[in-house]
Formats: C-alpha cells, structure tokens, sequence
C-alpha cells in the first residue's frame, strides 16, 4: 500500500487561503523580486534550502524584524557547529518582540492570562511595554547587567513575559522553570548557570487544589548564593511571599522602576538570549544556549509563515514555563497577536475548559498536546457540536507523534474546519525541523512537510539518505536557532558529543523518521529508544498507535529487554477506569499489532501498571524503564520525572513478573 492511499486528505487550503496566507503572499513577494515562480510549497522549499543566505535574508525583511546594525553578510561561517549567523549585526531580542507596543498597536490586547488561582488579568502591548521597562529599571537597580542571568520559577502568565522581556532588554539572559518542580531540579538547572535575579511564585493552582511553596523556595533561594534580589509574585493572594533580605514584592518592584522606558539595549547576533534545558532524566540537564538573532528569526519564520499568527489573531499554546513552547508562544508578541496563557490542570474543572476558553476568547491559533488531544478523543469530547469555534483556524500539536486516530477525531468532533498542525522539533533548536503550512492539504497521521529553510532527510545507519523508508533525523545545513552553545563546555565538547557525533558535520536530532513520498512525515519515536528484536529496527511510535487506540487502555509505554543477545519487546499497559489486563485483552492487543503493524512488533510480554513515567514536559519516560529492566547502573535523575514514583512501581510489576535482572 502506498503512504499516498494510507494517508487520505483531511483537510485542504482554500483558494483564499492560499493568496492571502501570509506564507502565500510571501511567496508572492520573493517572485515579484525575481525569484522563482514556485510551481508549489516544495519548490519554495527547495530555493529556500539552496538559496539559504537569501532565503534568511528575506524572512528578516520580509517579517519585519528590526535591529540597530544590520548585518555584515547572513553567514558568516556555514560549518556545522560553528555556523556564524549575521556577523556584525547589533539588535535586541525584546525590541522585536515589543515592536508593535506603539502607534495605533498600543491600546491592543498583549496578554490574557488564566490562572487557577486568581482572576483573569488583560494587558495592553502599552501596558506590557510599560511594565517590562520598570521591571528592566528595578534589575538594574540591583546591579544586574548585560550577561547576567535571570531565573524565573514561575507559572505561564503575565509575569513570566513581562520578566522575560526586562532581562533581554537589558541584555541579560533569561532561564524558566515550573514552579511544580522539586527544588533539587530547580538547582540542578539554576545551579549551573549561577543566576544574579530569581523572579519566584509563592505555590501554584493545579486541579483544583492550591501548593505553597514558600518554604520550599526559601530554600531554593539559599541554594543559589550568586543570588543579587529576588522578586516574589503573590500567585497565591492572601498567602505569605517568600520570605528573605533579598526578596521584594512584584508590585513594589515595579513601583520602583515605574516610568522608565525599556533600554532595548542593542546586543551581537550570538549574545545568548535562553537557557533551555534537556529533560535531565539520566543527570544533570544540559544547559542549552540559543542566540539572539538565530532564535529571532526562526521564531518569525515559524509564526508568521508556517503558523500564519498575525496582529489580529489571538494566539494560545498550553505549556508551562519548563517547556521550550513557552518560549515559542512568548515570540508569538512579534506578529502583535494576543497570548493568551494558561495556568492550571488542563483536565480542571474538566477536559472542556481549553476548548470553551478557546471559544470564549475568539483564539484562531490553538496548541496543544497529542496525548491532550487522545484525551479528548478517548472521553468522547465533541467541542465542535457543543461550542462556537468559528474563529479557530489552527490547532497545533506536539510533544509526541498524533496517532492517525487523533486525526479523525478533530475533523469530526473536534475542530473540523481547521488546518491541524502537528509539529516536531525540539528544545534543542527551540523550533521545529518539521511542521505545518497553510500552502498544503493535511493528510491522516502526517505532518505535512520540512519547514523552510530547514534541510532534513533520513540518513541510514551507512550515513546517507535512504531512498525510502525510515531513518535518522538529520539536518545537513545549518539552521539559525541550532544552540550558540552549552553552557560552561569548554571547547563546545559535549554539544558535539550531543549532536554531530553520529554523522561527522551532520545535525542528528534523535528522532526515528520517514518522509513520505508527497513530502509529509511520520516520526516512529526517539531513534535512543528504537526497538531492534531479531535486528529489525522499529519504532515505539508505530506500537502506540496501535495499543492506544484501544477503548481498555489508559496509557502504555514499550521498551526491549535484552536477552541471550536479542530483543524482546515488553509492553506496559495501565487499564482504563473499571478495566483490567485480561487474557482477552493481551490477545486483542497483540492481534492488533500483528495486523497493524507487524508480526516484529508484537511484544513478548504485556504486563499491567498502574501508572506510565512522564517528564516534566509531558514525554513518556522509556530511558528509565529500558535501565529498569535490563540492569543498567545508570542513575536516574527521579527529580526530572513529573511522577518519579511511577517508576518504583513499575519496577514491582517487572520483578513479580520475573522480568528484572537478578541483580536489579
């Protein structure tokens, strides 16, 4: 069967769609100065991975993006790692995204910020370029300056961008992390960057139930000497702030510094703007560096071109500050759309409150989950039978493959009439090497194409393309939002480690892929967790989408056992509410994989848990559990992990069913 006859059209661009999309009139404009005509988005793509200085070119031009200096060339070194992007240029990250904060964009809502635990709070871009300049005068006031880091445990809302934009206004570098996580994952993170200014919550809202944190981050602020102030955010009123000689009220902070505009202090191309962090499950996190013009501009390209977020849309992505789409919903302030942010349970006080938001605030871009959106489609939600969504035109997914079932379940029940989006990339890049674009049809359980300027193919294990079928993940040109650097790795030696180690001079990203013969593509997992019983390499991907679509099933997660020097796959299954793991149901399961997938990817053994390991950003733990049963010694960062207790059960399964090492 063909991927073309597996991978029926779901959804397809209108004609007024394809003109009036800001990627179409794009296109429109590069062949008004003479380049193309582009028969089709792939023949734009082509030109744009060919022509790659030009192309980057003409998104800073064409996205208006501002600087004080302009660039000496594009690229200056083209090398993977080192690539040197718009050498000489001067400009400041918050300008940009502050750009529209005047004129007749002022009085224009900036931000909507829902929270659990306190009453929704409605900006203007005045009003937010008013208080991150008085934020910016009081940091200065404190002696932080250009370089200096500032730390954010905070929740997704309003003070989290506002922090943000005063740090990298002022030329300092911006650090977030969830105020859920416990403090020994907050200093494994923060530690190693030695930050000058924590912005901090005194506890949070989640599901309904409120956690103060005040003593656990007195501690964190105790654990973090290099500490100049603190700045305490009442997320929880009528709580006590965090108490210390170095902490101030966020009011009075911004009282301090009221009526100072922001310095917007003009920094090079490679100035660090973030610090994101790898998950962390196996160690300490990597601390990933990401530049302040590479960054920019790929942000713009994704928004503005494959996103088509303008300055009259209303834009709402679900993520908590510890997540690289925080960031990545932050630069959507540069297209002048309204954030709208989201603090709190996204199943509180039920799976349908994202959706009525949704309808509630008018949102034309809303991103999620997979696993939020295999929720729904398993609790038989039908937001598009029950709500307006009218004004919805893009539903984003990511964090995991969407199981061709999702598909259908959004373009019946869901959100029928818009472009979904499933997106995949990575905090590494802080974006996406594949994605969405308005110039293409959606096709069932695909995404739709590489973006822009972006040259990824499948390498084969002989590190060359492969004609057909699955590979590795690989970019071979550089792209402007790879990290300038990791933090505190002297002779860059763990980012080449992390990246170019696989295939000299070629980004491998770690994902296990297949493009498809129409230029879609299918993500089969983490190729570090790939499957290889009898030496057939397999995706952990392609057995999720068989097992969870199965009304009995909850959750599962799949890894290989390693036994007389082959693979047996080992399926963990947690039942349904009011269901169990039956003999019929582990014979219904393994039949299904048989004929959906393929006699190789049947497990060996499937065995009942309670619970499925997750990371903080909601990613499935099969690392951990992989060690777990194969005896590894590797310690596990259990601090990383939103549930670390999942693991110790699944550890009582895997021994009453005989399947631990005896060592273990």
């Amino acid at each position: 069967m063909s991927n073309t006859e597996q991978s029926p059209v779901v959804w397809s661009p209108s004609d007024d769609t394809l003109k009036n999309c800001q990627m179409g009139r794009f296109q429109g404009w590069l062949e008004q100065q003479g380049f193309g005509p582009f028969a089709d988005y792939h023949a734009l793509h082509k030109w744009s991975i060919d022509n790659l200085e030009t192309f980057w070119q003409k998104v800073w031009d064409y996205c208006g993006l501002v600087c004080e200096t302009p660039a000496d060339k594009v690229l200056g070194k083209r090398e993977m790692p080192g690539a040197e992007w718009f050498p000489g240029m001067k400009l400041n990250f918050a300008a940009n995204l502050l750009r529209l904060a005047d004129g007749e964009h002022a009085d224009r809502e900036a931000v909507v910020a829902y929270c659990e635990t306190r009453p929704v709070l409605r900006r203007t871009y005045a009003q937010l370029k008013a208080d991150t300049g008085a934020l910016e005068a009081f940091l200065r006031n404190k002696g932080i300056q250009q370089g200096d880091r500032v730390a954010g445990v905070v929740t997704n809302g309003y003070e989290a961008l506002v922090g943000m934009l005063a740090a990298t206004s002022l030329g300092a570098i911006w650090s977030s992390a969830s105020p859920d996580f416990g403090v020994g994952a907050i200093l494994d993170r923060f530690g190693q960057i030695e930050p000058a200014a924590l912005i901090v919550v005194n506890g949070y809202g989640y599901g309904g139930k409120v956690f103060k944190r005040q003593d656990d981050f007195a501690g964190l602020i105790d654990g973090l000497p290099t500490l100049r102030c603190v700045v305490s955010i009442e997320q929880l009123p009528g709580e006590p702030a965090i108490a210390g000689d170095k902490v101030t009220h966020w009011n009075d902070a911004l009282a301090e510094g009221q009526g100072q505009a922001p310095s917007f202090t003009p920094l090079p191309p490679d100035h660090p703007v973030y610090i994101l962090y790898s998950s962390g499950t196996t160690g300490k996190p990597k601390c990933i560096v990401h530049g302040n013009a590479g960054l920019l501009v790929n942000h713009a390209k994704e928004l503005m071109l494959h996103g088509d977020v303008g300055p009259d849309d209303r834009f709402l992505y679900f993520t908590t500050c510890g997540w690289m789409m925080w960031n990545w919903q932050a630069s959507a302030l540069l297209t002048g759309a309204a954030v709208i942010t989201i603090d709190g349970s996204p199943g509180y006080p039920d799976l349908n409150h994202l959706w009525q938001v949704v309808a509630d605030e008018k949102v034309t871009h809303y991103g999620t989950s997979a696993r939020f959106i295999a929720g729904c489609r398993k609790a038989e939600l039908a937001p598009a039978k029950s709500l307006d969504l009218d004004a919805l035109r893009v539903v984003f997914s990511t964090g995991s493959p969407l199981l061709p079932e999702d598909y259908d379940w959004v373009y019946s029940d869901g959100a029928p009439d818009v472009l979904l989006g499933s997106i995949a990339g990575g905090t590494d890049i802080c974006g996406c090497f594949v994605g969405s674009t308005p110039l293409l049809p959606v096709r069932r359980g695909e995404i739709q194409c590489r973006f822009l300027g972006v040259d990824a193919v499948a390498y084969g294990d002989d590190g060359k393309p492969v004609s057909s079928g699955r590979g590795e993940l690989v970019c071979r040109q550089p792209l402007p939002s790879m990290p300038v650097s990791f933090w505190d790795d002297p002779g860059d030696e763990r980012y080449k480690d992390a990246y170019f180690s696989t295939f000299p001079d070629v980004w491998a990203h770690g994902d296990f892929i297949e493009f498809t013969e129409h230029g879609g593509a299918i993500i089969y997992g983490r190729s570090d967790a790939t499957l290889n019983p009898g030496g057939v390499r397999i995706g952990t991907a392609e057995i999720y989408r068989q097992v969870e679509t199965v009304a009995e099933v909850k959750d599962s997660l799949v890894v290989g056992r390693q036994i007389e020097g082959d693979v047996e796959v080992v399926l963990l299954v947690v039942p349904a509410d009011g269901q169990a793991l039956t003999d019929d149901l582990r014979k219904n399961l393994k039949t299904r994989i048989r004929q959906g997938a393929s006699p190789r990817h049947v497990p060996k053994h499937i065995i009942e848990v309670p619970d499925i390991p997750y990371t903080r950003s909601g990613k499935k733990v099969e690392l951990a559990v992989a060690r777990l049963i194969n005896g590894s010694s590797r310690a596990d960062n259990r601090d990383a992990l939103a549930n670390p207790e999942a693991l110790d059960r699944i550890g009582e399964c895997l021994d009453k069913a005989g399947l631990l090492p005896k060592e273990a």
